[in-house]
């Protein structure tokens, strides 16, 4: 999930991002809209590949991460599944930087404010899921990650002067988390799910609409392009992440190459192509149509577990994760309106 600096909207995460999220989006998190100049010349362009294309492209990246991360803490620590991951996605937008000749922000008070966004945005999230998916399914994960739209509109509430509450949005909040109650049926007393992993799960989710706020309010008007504020983003988060690891990880005494594979594609593709694709999609159709791809995830994350890791699903899960996505769409059906012309973000 990237810093969202003048998006209304949250992130699109894994991102994970953030709808309301992202940044996550969710609607993961979102990243600072690119300067006028900058979208009337890529309006000029017409795009190589069809919107609905890429739409469907970053649908399948954003909702095969949780499988990713499952498969990379087969063969890795989380902490280091999650550096692997900043790396390989540092890598794409620098590279992407590099081509463009784009300069990195300046001023020690935007790099302050960046430095936080990764931290709540990608460094901590990203690494709760890690941790969260070694006990829980990847099923699991990829509906809880569908519950920051909820608590983005929730803290939106305290946190946000100009989001006030409407009849409809609190009725969506409701909604949303009797669906989550749903998932994890909570009328067996949540039999079967481990409540560690789980909670882990939704406060990567809360991290992702705690950081969309914090973005909002701190860097909303600063100069820069997205991919400049994004690949800065994610370059403090690689940072901190490559401080934090040696002290709680022994290094790997192998690279088995399925996790390996997973952690690169998950970086590479899941947090820098992903964004890139995003970005584009935003700056063509808006970002109402855009941030539609949250509502993707969590059937796309269900699909994979189901048919590629054996997870088990009870009719609780796909049930609740429909009643979490009508309420998600419910908390989002006013502040939607109001973001033509910026910037989403990227996610999980």
């Amino acid at each position: 999930m990237s810093a969202s600096a003048r998006a209304g909207t949250a992130p699109v995460p894994d991102s994970p991002a953030p709808t309301a999220a992202v940044t996550a989006p969710v609607t993961a998190p979102a990243a600072p809209a690119a300067p006028a100049s900058a979208a009337s010349a890529a309006a000029r362009r017409p795009p190589a590949v069809d919107w609905r294309v890429r739409f469907a492209a970053l649908s399948l990246i954003w909702g095969f991460s949780f499988l990713l991360i499952k498969i990379g803490t087969h063969g890795f620590a989380p902490l280091q599944v999650t550096l692997g991951r900043l790396v390989f996605g540092t890598a794409v937008l620098g590279a992407v930087l590099l081509v463009r000749r784009e300069r990195l922000p300046r001023g020690p008070r935007t790099w302050g404010h960046l430095a936080v966004a990764a931290f709540l945005l990608n460094a901590l999230p990203f690494t709760l899921f890690s941790y969260a998916e070694l006990t829980i399914s990847s099923t699991l994960a990829g509906i809880c990650n569908a519950t920051t739209p909820l608590w983005g509109m929730l803290l939106s509430l305290v946190a946000l002067s100009d989001d006030r509450p409407t009849r409809r949005r609190v009725a969506g909040l409701g909604i949303g988390f009797a669906g989550v109650l749903t998932v994890l049926g909570a009328w067996q007393g949540f039999d079967g799910q481990d409540p560690a992993g789980t909670a882990m799960a939704l406060v990567a989710a809360l991290s992702y609409a705690v950081g969309w706020v914090y973005v909002r309010r701190t860097l909303a008007g600063t100069d820069g392009s997205n991919v400049a504020m994004a690949g800065s983003q994610l370059l403090l988060g690689t940072l901190q992440l490559a401080v934090v690891t040696p002290l709680f990880t022994s290094f790997p005494a192998s690279f088995p190459a399925g996790p390996l594979l997973a952690v690169a594609a998950l970086g590479a593709l899941g947090t820098g192509v992903a964004f890139l694709l995003q970005y584009g999609l935003v700056a063509e159709v808006g970002p109402t149509t855009a941030t539609l791809v949250t509502y993707f995830i969590p059937v796309i994350a269900t699909a994979a577990g189901v048919a590629l890791l054996d997870e088990h699903l009870a009719w609780s899960t796909p049930v609740g994760a429909l009643v979490v996505l009508v309420g998600a769409a419910l908390t989002q059906s006013r502040t939607q309106g109001r973001t033509r012309g910026r910037a989403g973000g990227t996610r999980p």
